[in-house]
Formats: structure tokens, C-alpha cells, sequence
């Protein structure tokens, strides 16, 4: 458990912003979350489907269908296809069809193409959001 701990702050230190990292590390301190999560890391392609019960952590780049229950996309990451969460994270690019049940949050560094659908957002200065957006 203690490698873990770990592994989230090297994380933190290069992609993710620290509220993520809070948010991240009372998760995963549970026993048996760490199981349910998936992490794609910078320079990995992944193509097909992520059903990830937990987290999923993207700093490499997605093309498919991604599901989990939170979805925090680093700086590096990419993600293109169809992307359903109660909680998604943008710091990179998530494009195509977006669906946040609670919260989506566009970082300065952060854009998002395509149609989105979220209960609540949060756009920083300096990210992009670009299509149909509908609130939930």
C-alpha cells in the first residue's frame, strides 16, 4: 500500500495538480481501490475499451471507449472517443463524446472537443472547450 502512496505523488509531482492528488490519495488509501484502476502512462497508446471502477489516470493517449468513475487526464494526455465518468479532470485533450455526471473541470492547460454533457463545470483561464455543450 505504502508503493502506491508513492507512485500517486511521482504523479502529482509531473501531471496532476495537487486537488487532484488529495482527491486521488484518499481514494486509493482504501484497501482494494487500487485494484480498480487503471493508469496510462506518457508515450503508451491505448486502443479500445477501459471499464475502470475507480480511477482512471491518463498521461499517455486513449482511442476508444473509456468508462470509470473519475478520469483525470495529465498534461500529456490525450483521449479521443467516447468518455463517461462521474468525475473528469482535464489538464490535456479528451475529444469526441463526453459525459460528466457530477463534475468536469478544464485546466488552464486543458481542451475539450466535441459533444459534452455534465452536471456541473469548471473552466480555468486558458482551457478550451469547443462544441455542444447540455448540463444535466
Amino acid at each position: 500500500m505504502r508503493q502506491m502512496a508513492c507512485f500517486i505523488e511521482i504523479i502529482d509531482n509531473n501531471d496532476i495538480n495537487s486537488k487532484a492528488f488529495i482527491f486521488l490519495k484518499d481514494k486509493f488509501m482504501s484497501e482494494g481501490n487500487q485494484d480498480k484502476s487503471i493508469f496510462i502512462g506518457t508515450g503508451v497508446v491505448f486502443k479500445g475499451s477501459i471499464n475502470a471502477p475507480n480511477q482512471a489516470i491518463i498521461s499517455g493517449t486513449v482511442e476508444g471507449e473509456l468508462v470509470a468513475k473519475d478520469v483525470l487526464i495529465g498534461a500529456a494526455g490525450v483521449v479521443t472517443g467516447t468518455t463517461q465518468a462521474d468525475f473528469i479532470d482535464v489538464k490535456g485533450e479528451l475529444n469526441q463524446s463526453i459525459t460528466s455526471k457530477n463534475v468536469l473541470i478544464v485546466r488552464n492547460t486543458g481542451k475539450v472537443t466535441g459533444d459534452v454533457t455534465y452536471g456541473e463545470i469548471e473552466i480555468e483561464r486558458g482551457g478550451k472547450v469547443k462544441g455542444a455543450m447540455k448540463q444535466v
